[in-house]
């Protein structure tokens, strides 16, 4: 595989990261000086690392994919939802309706140009079983787990259904995984207490963008 579109794809996300703490701020503003902030704002120089890792990845791993540009547009609405959760504990709605927005009319192009409806009927299956998974998860008792965070992962539920089963599977178990590493990690040195409330939607996102990756 050439280097050429993973390097220009990554070029594009290193542009999309550092725009990030521009297009997050309103969000984060608007949750007020009450909001339940406990982290700091992440760094413009991380965000445009992030941006240039993820796009860079999602093409390298899907060249020739009539959906990589869905996916990245979804990665790109993804790295302003991490921002504002890091800061602010927050998803907003109108970010994740655009999440979706973005991903069911990109994906429903991509099957009408390239005549295959059952890998849409395979995305919206891979959206039913994220809610029904999420929906649970986030009833049991002792849950951290909002319905912010189970909407987002409904809505990444649709590029993962569109790649197969598979990553279904890897993008349900995959953030759990990082979100405990993290948060053992956290804990160990002292940044957290056991009972701070820590963003789950950037491990929702690194989720799925691993699930992508790995199928």
């Amino acid at each position: 595989m050439s280097a050429g579109p993973p390097t220009v794809a990554a070029l594009v996300g290193l542009f999309a990261g550092a725009a990030v703490p521009a297009l997050a701020r309103p969000f984060v503003t608007a949750a007020g000086p009450g909001s339940t902030a406990r982290t700091a704002p992440v760094a413009r120089p991380a965000l445009a690392a992030a941006g240039a890792v993820a796009f860079g990845g999602l093409a390298a791993a899907r060249p020739g994919d009539p959906a990589l540009p869905v996916f990245l547009l979804v990665a790109a609405l993804g790295l302003v939802l991490a921002a504002v959760d890091v800061a602010c504990l927050r998803l907003p709605d109108l970010l994740v309706a655009c999440a979706a927005a973005a991903g069911t009319l990109g994906l429903v192009a991509v099957a009408l140009i390239t005549g295959t409806p059952d890998r849409l009927a395979s995305a919206v299956a891979g959206a039913g079983v994220s809610l029904g998974v999420h929906v649970v998860l986030a009833l049991l008792p002792g849950s951290r787990l909002g319905f912010g965070d189970v909407k987002l992962a409904t809505v990444l539920g649709l590029p993962l259904g569109w790649s197969g089963w598979p990553a279904v599977g890897w993008g349900l178990v995959l953030p759990h995984v990082l979100g405990g590493v993290a948060a053992l990690a956290l804990l160990a040195t002292r940044r957290i207490r056991r009972d701070t409330a820590l963003p789950f939607g950037p491990a929702i996102l690194a989720g799925a963008w691993l699930a992508l990756l790995l199928t």
